[in-house]
């Protein structure tokens, strides 16, 4: 569904370049659900803008849905649905009208475009919104709305940029059920972009991560989790004095890594915390070390990035521009732009 190689973008900030995407080979099979995760700055938001053609790659090669994103944009957007940050629908128009719209700017005609209006607002249970306005609607109900939007042509492919932000927790579980309902009965594929983790770790069938404009890792969350992050163990000792000759003896557990100290406390990364914990207490009681307590906690996608960059993936990044998008002609074509 999406084949990208050596995909790059460069742009002039102030008569400088700056390159915010360097080489991106991506591969995503039909009906998957991918997590495309990064911190500010990192690449996410322009990847997506060259991958629904609203930006023109500066090299490299992508076809999305079978289309070229830069010979037939016109192709792709036809067969894709997009869902970015910001509200799509208008403010003086019924929430109907604005589907029934959506569908003839795709080529459906009137019937054909009231019928799938009326099946996405049943699907979304915006069938009692149908008649109000969008600017009277609540954060859920507009981003609910927004999903219509991407949907009312039945796209194969579906981009979600970050569509829970900014909602309560109550109305990010209804907007993620409806988006699951959505892949199981009619096998879309799902390409997003998050920034709560938990959503990515518990709901994606793969995680891709970007940072600097490059891919660093891709694969299941339990499998980078695993191999990249692994389980920490926190030990709390009685004697501070203690401390140095725990870590020594954290140090010298097979596979075990990333040992920190605090005044009492011992934390350590190993690849299976169930497994290390009662080796480490034993080795520490016969060494005379006195534990207090100990817990165990399964690593995160943010511990993931942080093994691989020494820093949090929630972290701001200072050092990618967040690049505007490029306005399209209503016919597909990109607008020209000043290249880099």
């Amino acid at each position: 569904m999406i084949r990208a190689r050596g995909l790059t973008r460069r742009f002039m900030i102030k008569k400088e370049a700056v390159d915010a995407v360097r080489g991106i080979d991506l591969d995503v099979e039909a009906g998957r659900l991918v997590a495309f995760l990064g911190p500010n700055g990192a690449g996410k938001s322009t990847t997506l803008r060259m991958l629904t053609s609203l930006l023109p790659p500066t090299s490299g090669t992508a076809t999305v849905a079978g289309h070229d994103v830069v010979s037939d944009p016109a192709g792709v957007r036809a067969r894709i649905g997009y869902v970015g940050q910001k509200n799509g629908a208008g403010e003086n128009f019924r929430v109907r009208d604005e589907l029934v719209t959506q569908g003839r700017c795709y080529g459906l005609n009137r019937r054909e475009a009231g019928r799938r209006a009326d099946e996405v607002l049943d699907r979304l249970e915006l069938g009692s919104l149908a008649d109000r306005k969008p600017g009277t609607l609540s954060g859920g109900q507009r981003r609910r709305l927004d999903i219509a939007l991407g949907l009312v042509h039945r796209p194969a492919l579906l981009f979600l940029d970050e569509p829970s932000t900014g909602l309560d927790p109550q109305s990010r579980a209804n907007i993620w059920d409806h988006i699951l309902r959505l892949r199981e009965d009619h096998g879309t594929t799902l390409f997003l972009t998050t920034h709560y983790l938990e959503e990515a770790d518990s709901m994606a069938e793969r995680v891709v991560i970007i940072d600097h404009g490059r891919i660093i890792a891709d694969g299941t969350a339990e499998r980078l989790k695993g191999d990249l992050a692994g389980d920490r163990i926190t030990v709390t000792l009685h004697d501070g004095s203690q401390t140095v000759r725990a870590a020594e003896i954290a140090e010298r557990i097979a596979g075990a890594g990333a040992v920190t100290t605090g005044d009492t406390t011992v934390w350590l990364r190993v690849p299976r915390a169930d497994v290390t914990l009662p080796e480490y207490l034993r080795s520490l009681e016969a060494s005379g070390v006195k534990a207090a307590a100990a817990e165990t906690s399964r690593p995160t996608l943010d511990d993931v990035f942080l093994a691989l960059t020494g820093r949090s993936l929630r972290e701001g990044d200072e050092t990618g521009p967040d690049v505007p998008a490029v306005p399209a002609a209503p016919d597909g074509r990109n607008v020209p732009e000043t290249p880099a």
